[in-house]
């Protein structure tokens, strides 16, 4: 179901509770409204879309990877750069790293691990900040 986008940064600043697997439906929301925002929108995390779990989606160029209970396990070649945010107006500087590594449960409720490098790298990070309560 496609959800509003929250953009109240008090909510935002909160930080993310673990997910469960009464939480797997947020795959299909952030889907959803990810795809009616995908002209302005490249990832989102569930607080996004009013929920404080640990829930992202990414969009990995062919495919969108939705993350249960992220985390980030590694991280290498830091760069500036600046970031928009569908829930905020404007750009802001932020530091990122091109590589990074992050393990997570898929929609399946199974352990993965990815590598990724480039602009999947920069999106996770962006949302992994949703999760911990970082307005970027």
């Amino acid at each position: 179901m496609i959800k509003e986008i929250v953009k109240d940064t008090f909510f935002l600043a909160q930080k993310s509770e673990d997910a469960t697997k009464d939480d797997l439906y947020l795959a299909q929301d952030l889907q959803d409204t990810l795809e009616a925002n995908r002209d302005q929108c490249i990832g989102m995390a569930a607080n996004m879309i009013g929920v404080i779990k640990r829930v992202i989606i990414v969009n990995m160029g062919v495919a969108d990877v939705v993350m249960f209970n992220p985390v980030l396990l590694n991280k290498s070649i830091p760069f500036d750069t600046k970031e928009s945010c569908l829930s905020l107006s404007g750009a802001r500087p932020t530091r990122r790293y091109q590589t990074i590594e992050v393990s997570f449960l898929d929609k399946y409720w199974q352990r993965q691990t990815l590598t990724l490098t480039g602009l999947p790298a920069q999106i996770c990070q962006h949302e992994l900040d949703h999760l911990e309560g970082i307005i970027i």
